[in-house]
């Protein structure tokens, strides 16, 4: 007997219920016409009524629609349904940084470095849109199961070709990564979002985030900020390496002229020192750590690539080698074609034993590769595909 009719939202398919916020509501819906899964999210009930939340949730899709980037959460539709408005997004099949960094699980200093290096790359993109995110937090960086990193929640961004939603004076996103001119409530730049990477970089690195509160009130953060009273990540975890610390701690300074000028910068700065991997690679090895910890579901027909052991050097000598073995075979083989090697065995004496052997193994090899069609075998695993399947729909 068929079970009852999903609930219907315009024309999509709610599944259930993933997530809810003091203002907002996230359900995990199907877009039968796409044959996909999808996020549809919305304002609460009592949050709908308010103008400049409504405000600012259209301005979400309009922020994040304007960015089409890989490492960015890409909005399907914004759309009204029954007096409410809708945002269609993106699913990511996986986790999120916070719920990493709340399961205690280590991370490593180079994986750190590659969640990083991701980030830089889609903070490039929503900022050649000319976009400040302004709430870059664990929470809202996605892990996909194939390794994809990914930047959510535009809920606050500022938009620097139309006006922003909050005053001069009043401060809004998350204080403990919000820098010291977005927690005054001052116009902000890219460069606050820069210090927010700091702060999840540093937190990745250490387990902690490097400011905390001196008491309740939100200018002893601020005080701790402008102080610069914080550890260095080496110094609370020696095997991060030095670079990835300077890389973190510039990030980090109070003043944003004395940060980084671009999320462009701190990109080169990490790829020089991660030796510059692509997304692909980068993806690849997220993907492999991710499932080595256990931090996601692995299916049954999900693969995860290894990362490759063998150096261009060691294939450049393997390649070398398997030319000159089939040199020797093809010589070997025109000899005893020819006649040659009978001939000039019959001149050395006693040469029964040694001519029978030879003659037999140069058989046997001119059969297996002149008879039989070559089958070649690649064994050197740095040529498997370095891309993870699609993660699988629900």
């Amino acid at each position: 007997m068929p079970g009852p009719a999903p609930k219907m939202i315009g024309s999509y398919e709610v599944e259930r219920e993933i997530g809810r916020g003091g203002m907002g509501v996230v359900l995990l819906a199907r877009q039968p016409a796409l044959d996909r899964a999808v996020v549809l999210k919305s304002l609460r009930r009592e949050c709908a009524d308010d103008p400049q939340l409504v405000a600012r949730f259209e301005r979400e899709a309009q922020a994040a629609g304007g960015v089409q980037h890989q490492n960015v959460v890409a909005v399907h539709d914004c759309f009204g349904w029954r007096g409410r408005s809708y945002i269609c997004q993106e699913y990511v099949d996986g986790t999120d940084l916070a719920a990493v960094l709340g399961s205690q699980t280590r991370i490593e200093p180079r994986i750190a470095g590659l969640i990083a290096l991701e980030l830089t790359r889609g903070l490039e993109a929503i900022h050649s849109a000319r976009i400040v995110h302004r709430d870059l937090k664990p929470a809202n960086v996605l892990l996909g199961r194939d390794g994809a990193v990914k930047i959510a929640d535009f809920g606050i961004a500022l938009d620097g070709s139309a006006r922003a939603l909050t005053q001069t004076g009043h401060s809004i996103g998350t204080p403990h990564y919000m820098s010291p001119e977005q927690l005054y409530g001052e116009r902000v730049d890219e460069r606050s979002d820069l210090f927010a990477l700091g702060v999840v970089l540093y937190e990745m690195c250490t387990g902690m985030p490097p400011f905390e509160e001196d008491d309740e009130a939100e200018d002893g953060l601020i005080r701790r900020i402008e102080a610069q009273r914080f550890p260095t990540p080496r110094a609370l975890n020696p095997r991060v390496p030095r670079a990835l610390s300077r890389i973190a701690t510039r990030c980090l300074r109070a003043k944003a002229k004395q940060r980084w000028e671009s999320a462009a910068l701190v990109r080169a700065a990490l790829e020089r020192h991660l030796g510059a991997p692509t997304s692909l690679e980068t993806q690849a090895e997220l993907a492999q750590w991710l499932s080595e910890r256990e931090l996601v579901e692995v299916r049954d027909r999900d693969t995860v690539a290894a990362k490759p052991v063998t150096t261009p050097v060691r294939r450049r000598y393997g390649a070398a080698l398997g030319w000159a073995t089939a040199l020797a075979i093809a010589g070997l083989s025109w000899l005893v074609a020819t006649g040659t090697l009978d001939r000039a065995l019959e001149s050395i004496s006693d040469a029964n034993a040694p001519k029978a052997a030879i003659e037999a193994s140069a058989n046997q090899l001119a059969r297996a590769f002149g008879n039989e069609p070559a089958v070649f075998t690649a064994t050197d695993s740095s040529t498997e595909s370095a891309l993870s399947p699609l993660p699988e729909q629900p």
